[in-house]
């Protein structure tokens, strides 16, 4: 597979030619892509081998000499988690829709020994169909984890959605872990909020331990004695997957899935992580050098970051939506924009990085999950607007939620605001004493 110089003078993988990064993590940057073959748009995982290597993760992975490229399905549909924070909450056949491909899809990756441990709306994407796929398995479980006992040790996951018996250490079972995550998400579709939710995080726990809550008024009477069955706190006489499936209320117009099996040989991967160094798989990687400036965004690319041809919802204002990633436009000039977060960011206790229009800012105080991590990019839209687009790499998302709102008020001067929200600040400013 050699590599070679885009027209556009990005880099291309192969038959790929690489685009927009998607989003970024500890292990790995995710990139849009297209196959200049067939014109199929795909997302590309990149590692860095080093990494993969130190944390042995070489067997669940592909790729370069120095980098590995995994070619992935590009979903276009979003999280689920947008869906339900557009519409408040879902009606009961559009959530049981979705209930059944979540739990088709957890039952596929139980039957194959694998444990996801972090099921939430954010981590479920949606097709252009409409169709569920899980994503997120950085904190998944595999077969040869499961101890003498036949239990998983590792508490992880996020509390909200947790189950009990993961919070208590004492072992539990990966299936009953991740259904209790499921009936968390059925609820929050169908009631537009969490079951479980408490700032303070001791207080959280103990409604969980005890399954402290109560379903609105508008659930059905079978959707509730499901839920009720789904979020027992104690896993021996919690429902399973395979009763789940059997259930009156969920098997109303049910259809079984069917999947396809793939034809893998892990000959080719074996020879990327050899000594030898002389695989025939190996990736050259070559990219045309040219003057450092913000990466243009096309109509088209625009229209697909926001909710339908609605660009105003491209700009994340409704308050208490607490996401992963967000955006807002500035009439500066990038030089101007990145400074000036640069110099807010320092002043807020974040170490920065910066390569050309990108930054990697780091809180230097551990938070809830670690040290909060933010990839903040800057696209020209037009000669004169620019779009600033932060995501979340590391910490938690209501740390980033916060952090962000700290941000935007420092770059009040930067970040562009509406005629209508201008005219809202006024009359507050006419207001004030």
């Amino acid at each position: 597979m050699a590599s070679r110089s885009s027209a556009s003078g990005g880099k291309t993988v192969g038959r790929y030619e690489l685009g927009r990064t998607l989003g970024q993590g500890t292990f790995a940057k995710v990139k849009f892509a297209k196959n200049t073959e067939t014109g199929e748009n795909v997302a590309i995982k990149i590692l860095d081998k080093e990494k993969v290597l130190k944390h042995k993760m070489a067997g669940q992975v592909m790729a370069s000499k120095t980098k590995i490229y995994i070619v992935l399905e590009f979903v276009t549909g979003g999280e689920l988690f947008s869906k339900i924070a557009s519409k408040v909450r879902l009606k009961e056949d559009e959530a049981r829709k979705y209930f059944q491909q979540l739990i088709n899809a957890v039952d596929y990756c139980h039957r194959r020994g694998i444990f996801h441990r972090d099921l939430k709306p954010e981590n479920l994407l949606l097709d252009a169909n409409g169709v569920i796929k899980v994503s997120d398995f950085g904190l998944s479980a595999l077969p040869q984890q499961v101890r003498e006992d036949g239990l998983l040790h590792t508490t992880c996951g996020t509390p909200n959605y947790v189950a009990p018996e993961v919070i208590k250490n004492k072992g539990y079972d990966g299936a009953k872990a991740d259904l209790w995550s499921c009936g968390v998400i059925l609820f929050v579709l169908l009631a537009g909020y969490l079951p479980f939710e408490d700032s303070n995080l001791m207080t959280l726990y103990k409604k969980v331990f005890k399954a402290d809550f109560s379903c609105p008024p508008w659930f059905s009477s079978g959707v509730k004695k499901l839920i009720k069955r789904i979020l027992d706190p104690n896993p021996l006489t919690r429902i399973t997957i395979a009763e789940v499936i059997e259930n009156e209320w969920f098997k109303k117009g049910y259809r079984p899935p069917t999947f396809e099996e793939a034809d893998v040989s892990l000959d080719d991967v074996d020879a990327i992580f050899s000594e030898s160094g002389d695989s025939q798989n190996f990736v050259v990687e070559r990219k045309e050098e040219r003057p450092a400036m913000p990466v243009a965004m096309n109509a088209f690319e625009l229209i697909s970051k926001s909710q339908g041809l609605n660009l105003r919802s491209l700009f994340e204002k409704q308050t208490g939506l607490v996401r992963r990633e967000t955006r807002f436009a500035s009439k500066c000039p990038a030089n101007e924009i990145i400074s000036k977060i640069e110099e807010a960011a320092a002043r807020m206790g974040f170490d920065v990085k910066k390569n050309n229009y990108k930054l990697k800012l780091q809180g230097e105080k551990a938070g809830l999950k670690g040290h909060l991590a933010v990839a903040t990019e800057i696209f020209e839209m037009a000669p004169s607007l620019c779009m600033v687009e932060l995501h979340k790499t590391g910490g938690d998302t209501f740390e980033f939620h916060v952090f962000y709102k700290n941000l935007t008020t420092s770059l009040k001067d930067v970040a562009w605001k509406t005629g209508d929200e201008a005219q809202a600040e006024s009359s507050a400013g006419e207001g004030d004493p």
